[in-house]
C-alpha cells in the first residue's frame, strides 16, 4: 500500500500547483493595497479584476454579481442574513440535510424571532418541489437548498425547486460549496438568486470564497467598512487568495468532463471490491450524485473505528457520524434519510478527487475489509 492515501476530498482538496503559483507574486511583489491610487497598486487591481471576470464566466454569472468572501460559511451567513427585512417576521425555508453553516445560520434568525422551516427529504435524500409547493406561502421571503448535499452527494433538483420559489415572490438561494468546481453550473440555468461557493473545495486556497448575488437582488452589506466589493463587504481584498481561486476554478472547470469520468471509474472499482467479498453495506445518496463522493453505511460497523483504524494505515476518509466523549452520534443527514440503525453507526464517507487513481480505489476497499473482519 501507499504510505498516504487521501480520500476525504469533499472535507478539503489539495491545493492546485498552477493556483499557488499564480499566488505567489501578490505575496511577495506585488503587494500593494488595491484601494490606493498609485502604481504598486496597478497590477494587483487589474489581477482583481480579471478574477472576478473569470469565476463570473465559470458559473454564467456576471462580473458585478461575484463578491469575494472569507469562505462558504460566510458567504451562507451573507445570503440567509442579508435579505432579511427588520421588523418583518417573513418565513426562511431550508432542508434538514443542509451544512451547519446554513442549518446555524438560520437557528439565529429563529432565536431573533424569524420563524423557519426544515423541509423533509426522501430516502436518497432528495428535496422535492412537491414537498416544498406544499409548505412554501406568500410570506416566505427565502427558500435555501444546497445543490450538492456534502455528506451523500445527492445533486438537488435546484432549477425546479427555484422555479417553485419564484412562483411565489421569494428569493432562492443555493449552497453550492460541493458543486462548483464540481458539476456544471450555470447560474442562469438554475434560476438561482444567489449562491455560495469555497475555493479550498476545488483546489484553492483556504480562507476565501464567493457569494453570487444576481444583479437587481435586495441584499444587505455583510461587513461595514470601505468601499470594497461595491461597497457591500468592507475590508482590503485578499488578492493572492482571489487569484488562486480564480486560476483553480478555472482549470476543474476546464478539466471537469475528464476528471468526472475517472472519479466514475475510481467509484465502480471501490463498490465492487467491496460487493466482491460480500461486504453488507447500502450506499446512500440518489443515482445522480457528485462524483467522487461514496457514502456507505455497513451493517453492524463503527464509522469511528473505521476512521481511526483506516488512519493508522494511512487513509484518510470521514465519518457520517460525530463523536462525543460519551457516545457517537448519528449526523442529521443520515438521520434525515431514514438509514437503519443498525447500518447507520458503520457510516463512512470516501471522497475521491483528481490527485487520486484506481489503485487508491482498490487499496481503501480493502483496507475496509481488513479492518472489518478484525472485528
Amino acid at each position: 500500500m501507499k504510505h498516504f492515501i487521501y480520500a476525504d476530498n469533499a472535507a478539503t482538496t489539495k491545493l492546485d500547483i498552477d493556483a499557488f503559483e499564480a499566488m505567489k507574486p501578490f505575496l511577495l511583489e506585488d503587494y500593494g493595497n488595491v484601494s490606493q491610487p498609485y502604481t504598486l497598486a496597478r497590477k494587483p487591481k487589474r489581477a482583481l479584476a480579471e478574477a472576478r471576470a473569470v469565476i463570473a464566466d465559470c458559473i454564467g454569472a456576471l462580473p458585478e454579481e461575484i463578491f469575494f468572501t472569507s469562505g462558504g460559511t460566510e458567504s451562507d451567513n451573507w445570503a440567509i442574513k442579508g435579505v432579511v427585512e427588520p421588523g418583518e417576521k417573513h418565513l426562511t425555508i431550508t432542508s434538514q440535510i443542509e451544512h451547519h453553516a446554513v442549518l446555524n445560520t438560520c437557528g439565529t434568525l429563529e432565536r431573533f424571532g424569524y420563524p423557519v422551516i426544515y423541509l423533509p427529504v426522501n430516502a436518497c435524500g432528495t428535496v422535492t418541489p412537491e414537498v416544498l409547493e406544499r409548505t412554501i406561502t406568500q410570506q416566505t421571503r427565502l427558500v435555501s437548498v444546497m445543490i450538492v448535499n456534502n455528506e451523500v452527494g445527492t445533486v438537488e433538483p435546484i432549477k425546479e425547486l427555484a422555479d417553485v420559489a419564484h412562483a411565489h415572490a421569494a428569493l432562492f438561494h443555493t449552497d453550492a460549496v460541493q458543486a462548483v468546481g464540481h458539476i456544471p453550473i450555470d447560474v442562469n440555468k438554475l434560476g438561482v438568486d444567489m449562491l455560495s461557493a469555497s475555493a479550498h473545495k476545488f483546489n484553492g486556497p483556504k480562507g476565501i470564497g464567493f457569494l453570487y448575488v444576481r444583479k437587481g437582488t435586495s441584499i444587505s452589506p455583510y461587513v461595514d467598512g470601505g468601499a470594497q466589493e461595491l461597497g457591500m463587504r468592507g475590508g482590503t481584498e485578499n488578492v493572492a487568495s482571489i487569484v488562486g481561486m480564480a486560476t483553480a476554478l478555472k482549470k476543474n472547470c476546464d478539466e471537469m468532463q475528464q476528471t468526472t469520468n475517472r472519479l466514475y471509474i475510481l467509484e465502480r472499482n471501490f463498490i465492487d471490491t467491496l460487493c466482491a467479498t460480500g461486504v453488507d453495506f447500502i450506499r446512500n445518496g440518489a443515482e445522480n450524485r457528485a462524483p467522487g463522493n461514496i457514502n456507505i453505511s455497513i451493517r453492524g460497523a463503527s464509522g469511528e473505528m473505521l476512521l481511526h483504524r483506516l488512519d493508522l494505515k494511512g487513509i484518510s476518509i470521514s465519518t457520517g457520524s460525530a463523536c462525543d466523549s460519551v457516545k457517537t452520534q448519528v449526523s442529521h443527514v443520515i438521520k434525515a434519510i431514514g438509514v437503519p440503525q443498525e447500518y447507520a453507526e458503520g457510516t463512512i464517507r470516501v471522497s475521491f478527487g483528481r490527485d487520486n487513481n484506481v489503485e487508491d480505489a482498490s487499496e481503501v476497499a480493502k483496507a475496509i475489509i481488513s479492518v472489518i473482519s478484525l472485528k
